[in-house]
């Protein structure tokens, strides 16, 4: 077999994304074995998709893992005999009071190793999640299609940023992101702001 052939044939390719079939990946690695210049081809291949893949690559959220393990926690305390509870669902008339069942227990606080974002569920149903939220500086941009996110300002301020318009909230302030819109919080306090955040299916 022409070497030059064999690796210009796009198998070392298929090789290294993992599509190869069992039997194509044994004969690669045969050949790569016996042929110096395969080994090298495949090590040159390998840094150069490893260079692609980190220049293209997306960070995720800082929201997503919170959210994950806030999610965690709540199945975990259900597990362990919590009994479900339903929020009241967030209007321009909600107030801080209506929340004070769930604000008012000991294990809904912030944790001594937070950093800048901390959520702790409180209600979860297949149409709406309701999560106690501590945000330290701001949470990223981000859009909603598929549903309706609200907040009602617990302690602290921020401002919500919707496309261009700018949105000065403080505790008490209820405020409905509008769907297929960007936005971003930035905090403007000095202490996290803490909101209740419900997210529903649009």
């Amino acid at each position: 077999m022409n070497v030059s052939d064999y690796i210009q044939s796009g198998i070392l390719e298929m090789y290294l994304l993992g599509i190869t079939s069992s039997a194509e990946t044994t004969e690669v690695e045969e050949m790569a074995n016996k042929y110096p210049m395969i080994r090298a081809e495949i090590d040159a291949l390998s840094k150069d998709i490893e260079l692609y893949a980190s220049f293209h690559a997306v960070n995720p959220s800082p929201t997503i893992k919170p959210f994950l393990m806030a999610s965690i926690d709540y199945s975990e305390r259900i597990k362990n005999g919590e009994t479900p509870s339903f929020p009241p669902m967030l209007n321009i008339n909600s107030k801080v009071e209506d929340f004070g069942e769930w604000l008012n227990r000991k294990d809904i606080v912030l944790p001594d190793d937070f950093t800048d974002f901390y959520a702790k569920i409180i209600g979860h149903t297949q149409q709406m999640v309701t999560a106690v939220v501590w945000i330290g500086k701001m949470a990223p941009e981000e859009i909603h299609d598929d549903e309706h996110e609200k907040f009602l300002i617990l302690e602290g301020t921020c401002d919500i940023i919707v496309e261009n318009n700018v949105h000065h909230l403080k505790a008490g302030d209820f405020f409905e992101i509008p769907l297929h819109k960007t936005h971003t919080v930035k905090i403007t306090s000095d202490v996290p702001c803490k909101t209740i955040l419900q997210r529903m299916a649009a």
